[in-house]
């Protein structure tokens, strides 16, 4: 690539952060005397009189946040609607081999894991952080960094994804990294999409063993440590893009400790991809990252009961049930006039209530609705699950 070119990617980045949006800043922090970058968004609605949820967004070894973010997985319009502040940080460059790394060879000293901690209570200072709603998600080496945040910042992690990107074993986490074995200290939902057909080492669907697990390993140890279901409950998601050469399995394992679940998004046929941006077209991995993560804060599901998830409050706003829904019959209840929205989970608008909607009592038919997972949006809040089992 010759200076020219460089030059006119470099102006196009500047452009791209500062004409978006105001909301959006290239930051800085100094830690463990290095200077460490980061992409900062504040979503539009962001008043700083309630606390909002915070979203890493973790690029892969040797990139640069900026261009992941512009290229690749820009999610700052679903912040602004959403309502969540979202971070690109950057990684270090890794002495021993001159890449930008989130996993730091011996003897190098960088540890980006106390960095991660150190830049959430640095954003808590400065804004105001739903610090039980903090979420991280990333690809390739970010996503194996992301299960180290999962493992090893779990204090601080409330759930995460993870997109072409493996699991380290305990074992090479320890011998080449020097670096503790996983261990979690809270119920934690986790979602993984791989490609079956993944040729990278790192994040082979197969693993590479001793040094990265399969995928199978992962959803087992993962689910094992949330006291899920062992065997998952799947879900083909509609095949919209014939022509991208994948089809997309969902598979969830629920009734874990606290409501929590463990769902991989499995992508059969597809490659080292970040879905919805290349490779498989069938699913948009930023939207269903969001989705999944924001139904949780670190006390589990945010509308799991102790009792029973049949019935399911919203901000004592809204009810719904039975849930699950097993004779067609599903019952929606207002204490406000909110618009309702019931969509499956590749999207599809399956019931929406209408201007009218005088917020008391409604029944919906769901006999032709097929079994499996559906999510309930209520105005501003957040998404609720609903599962049909007819």
């Amino acid at each position: 690539m010759n200076k020219i070119t460089k030059l006119i990617i470099l102006l196009i980045q500047i452009a791209f952060l500062t004409n978006v949006s105001s909301q959006t800043f290239q930051r800085n922090l100094l830690y463990d005397g290095n200077n460490r970058q980061y992409v900062l968004h504040i979503p539009a609605n962001y008043t700083g009189s309630s606390n909002v949820p915070l979203l890493f967004v973790f690029h892969g070894g040797g990139g640069i946040a900026n261009q992941f973010m512009a290229q690749t997985t820009d999610m700052r319009p679903m912040a602004d609607t959403a309502g969540f502040i979202l971070v690109y940080p950057q990684a270090a460059v890794d002495p021993t081999d001159g890449s930008n790394s989130w996993l730091h060879k011996s003897p190098t000293t960088h540890n980006d894991v106390y960095f991660i901690e150190t830049l959430i209570d640095s954003l808590s200072n400065e804004y105001l952080i739903d610090n039980n709603r903090v979420y991280a998600c990333g690809y390739s080496e970010g996503g194996i960094f992301s299960y180290e945040l999962g493992c090893r910042l779990n204090n601080r992690i409330a759930a995460f994804a993870s997109v072409s990107g493996s699991m380290l074993t305990d074992s090479f986490r320890s011998s080449y990294y020097n670096l503790p074995i996983c261990s979690p200290s809270h119920p934690t939902a986790v979602m993984l999409i791989p490609g079956t057909a993944d040729s990278s080492p790192h994040s082979s669907y197969s693993g590479l063993d001793p040094y990265y697990m399969s995928v199978d390993d992962i959803t087992n140890y993962w689910s094992s440590y949330n006291n899920t279901n062992s065997n998952p409950s799947v879900f083909q998601v509609s095949n919209t893009n014939t022509n991208d050469g994948s089809t997309v399995e969902r598979r969830i394992w629920e009734n874990g400790t606290n409501c929590v679940t463990t769902q991989e998004l499995k992508v059969i046929g597809g490659g080292h991809d970040w879905p919805g941006s290349f490779g498989n077209m069938d699913i948009d991995a930023s939207t269903e990252i969001w989705n999944f993560v924001s139904q949780y804060n670190m006390n589990g599901l945010i509308s799991c009961s102790t009792n029973s998830i049949q019935n399911q409050i919203i901000n004592n706003e809204l009810l719904i049930y039975p849930n699950p829904v097993t004779d067609g019959i599903l019952n929606i209840e207002l204490t406000q006039n909110n618009p309702i929205e019931i969509r499956s989970l590749d999207g599809k608008l399956m019931w929406k209530s209408s201007d009218s909607f005088n917020g008391t009592k409604t029944t919906i038919q769901t006999q032709t609705w097929a079994s499996g997972i559906y999510f309930v949006y209520s105005n501003e809040h957040s998404v609720r699950r609903l599962i049909i089992s007819e």
